[in-house]
């Protein structure tokens, strides 16, 4: 499992608010660049189903994902069907009244062949894993940046 953690001046609340609102994850991810609910879903709501448009230079894919976990202002987890990898949110309020924030992903089950051999052909970057790690330190820089202002 990938994880990574900041701090941000600001209730549990207020970062709540930005991160189960999924709308504004392309505002913040590295790669994403759209997010469109599925099935009439509209929000963030467990087995609600949304498509994902993703971007590295030159390469662009889309994903299906599920809402597996919705715990208010605690966390918020959902499954990626093409990958297998569960990606999440972890909120804990800090001592003085801001919030600890986790992102993590992890592998449900085994990656599929064509996944892996996009991932090993380098379109979509030479290391994966590293890539993921320092896109996961960016989106929660930006949505730090977002709850403090």
């Amino acid at each position: 499992m990938d994880e990574v953690t900041v701090e941000i001046a600001a209730p549990p609340a207020t970062v709540w608010e930005l991160i189960s609102n999924f709308d504004n994850m392309a505002r913040w991810s590295p790669e994403l660049t759209a997010l469109r609910w599925l099935d009439g879903a509209n929000r963030a709501e467990v087995g609600a189903r949304f498509k994902g448009t993703n971007r590295h230079g030159m390469a662009r894919w889309s994903t299906k994902s599920a809402v597996t976990r919705l715990e208010a202002q605690s966390v918020v987890e959902w499954q990626v069907a093409e990958s297998g990898m569960r990606w999440g949110y972890r909120l804990e309020p800090t001592p003085d009244g801001g919030t600890r924030v986790t992102e993590y992903r992890e592998k449900t089950r085994p990656v599929p062949l064509y996944v892996t051999l996009v991932q090993r052909s380098g379109l979509i970057g030479r290391n994966r894993e590293a890539l993921m790690v320092a896109g996961m330190h960016k989106t929660l820089d930006r949505i730090k940046e977002a709850a403090e202002s």
